[in-house]
């Protein structure tokens, strides 16, 4: 992958042709915004630079999405493990400021059904979606939110398909659980009004079956793919969750009249004929006990979180160790990350690269600007980089595949233009600070506390100073020279 930083002339010749892309893509932004742009990805995985920094450093980019000045200090103040800890207990870091922006902006994320019902659902989704990018971006609950993501995808549901259902799902599922226990996060999905919607189980009754949300709570959701389920226990869960549906404006809602009462069988436990009436609601219940206690659960549940917080390819040792904690713990989540961020396996892990959101994010975080508003980024320049919140169709949720996301490196360096670019409106970036010492070592270093939390690679660093130095260090320099950093190939990797 190249990097905007190689030749600094070059460079500015492409940032002006950056520059207008952006523009093209602003204008074209609004009559886009409603649908998916799909990014071809490229056959191959990116080159990743060398991963830098000591383990509590590498801890600081893991658990957050962007290391700051202010995170870094933090975490050297507490050390590794009081750091983690402080993380892995969200509710007792004083989020204030975040939550009050939130409250006071989106008050649709506190109603009940009947009350989102009521709503626009376009505006619902722009509340939905706007909210979870400046919480990712501006609370300091950073661990907390990166697990949000990670659960978001895992209990990927499509919003055009559920709409406001989606809201409650995202409250009452992912949001309650995301660092709680794994078997009250999937129980709460098993009757979530919005995922019985989106895999269909709510047209699923007695003889006239759906099947979509049974295969998929083995193959995505507990067991994987290769966790040894047969097209027979899809067929068998299929008939224990008949009558799991909806009632009223998102409540679940157990109806005996579409329930198959007979005998099933389920990985090889037998569940009685259940009798009549309330009582059939315990087949599926009696499911989810089978699919929590089967091994490959904890396997799949330990593979994809290592993959998420660590390294694309999980040893299979470290599988073992975290599948064994699931396990002794009944699927506690923080228990878990402690035994995957380790100092060890940190300092043995390679970069991981950022998804276009997680690039967004993180440029946001080292940009420290003004916000009114996040209109501006979510959903237009999501939707330009292929990664629309919620709006990936199938139920396996966003790729975390660095080779997926390869072919995105143009519309990367577009965005970075387009934020350092914002003067005026709801989102305003202020790059006054920067040129307290206003040298191009002065400049590039205090760039460097902001993208990097001081830990800018050196190569980087020259090329950043000597671009600089060639021209006057006005405003519009630093911009593109923030730009610059932002699109490199460094800033891509945490």
């Amino acid at each position: 992958m190249s990097d905007p930083l190689e030749e600094a002339e070059p460079t500015r010749r492409h940032l002006l042709t950056v520059g207008a892309v952006v523009a093209a893509a602003a204008l074209l932004a609004p009559a886009r915004a409603s649908a998916q742009v799909v990014v071809r990805p490229h056959t191959t995985r990116p080159s990743a630079p060398p991963a830098i920094g000591d383990a509590l450093q590498r801890l600081v980019r893991r658990v957050t999405n962007g290391a700051t000045e202010e995170e870094m200090t933090r975490a050297k103040s507490m050390g590794f493990t009081r750091y983690l800890e402080y993380h892995l207990n969200p509710t007792t870091i004083v989020d204030t400021a975040a939550e009050t922006f939130v409250t006071t902006n989106y008050p649709a994320l506190v109603m009940d059904g009947t009350g989102l019902y009521q709503q626009d659902q376009n505006a619902l989704y722009n509340q939905l979606g706007e909210s979870t990018l400046y919480r990712a971006a501006f609370s300091k609950r950073q661990l907390y939110e990166r697990m949000v993501e990670f659960w978001t995808a895992h209990f990927n549901i499509y919003y055009p398909k559920v709409n406001y259902l989606k809201m409650l799902d995202d409250r009452d599922v992912v949001r309650k659980h995301a660092l709680g226990k794994f078997p009250d996060m999937l129980r709460a999905s098993a009757h979530s009004p919005a995922m019985l919607e989106y895999l269909d189980n709510t047209r699923s009754r007695n003889r006239n079956i759906n099947q979509n949300y049974a295969r998929e709570l083995m193959e995505l959701h507990t067991l994987g793919v290769d966790g040894g389920y047969t097209q027979t226990d899809v067929e068998q869960v299929t008939l224990c969750l008949t009558g799991w549906t909806i009632a009223g404006r998102g409540d679940f809602n157990f109806d005996p009249t579409g329930h198959d009462f007979t005998a099933k069988t389920v990985l090889g436990t037998s569940i009685p004929a259940s009798g009549q009436g309330a009582a059939g609601v315990q087949d599926g219940e009696k499911v989810l006990d089978i699919l929590l206690a089967h091994p490959s659960t904890a396997k799949f549940i330990s593979t994809k979180m290592i993959r998420w917080l660590l390294q694309y390819d999980p040893p299979t040792a470290l599988v073992a160790k975290v599948a064994a904690t699931f396990t002794r713990t009944g699927g506690d989540i923080p228990s878990m990350v402690r035994v995957i961020l380790t100092q060890a396996n940190l300092l043995a892990a390679p970069a991981k690269y950022r998804q276009p959101y997680q690039f967004v994010v993180a440029a946001l975080r080292a940009t420290q600007p003004t916000v009114t508003s996040v209109t501006s980024v979510t959903p237009s320049q999501l939707a330009i980089m292929g990664q629309m919140l919620f709006r990936w169709e199938d139920p396996d949720g966003y790729p975390d595949n660095a080779d997926w996301w390869a072919g995105t490196v143009l519309q990367r360096w577009n965005f970075a233009t387009f934020l350092t670019g914002l003067t005026t409106g709801a989102l305003v970036v202020d790059v006054t600070p920067l040129m307290q010492v206003n040298t191009p070592a002065g400049i590039a270093d205090a760039i460097n506390k902001r993208a990097f939390a001081g830990e800018m690679p050196a190569s980087l660093k020259t090329r950043l100073t000597a671009y600089l130095a060639a021209a006057p260090n006005n405003g519009t320099r630093v911009r593109e020279a923030f730009a610059l950093v932002l699109g490199s190939s460094s800033f891509q990797w945490f």
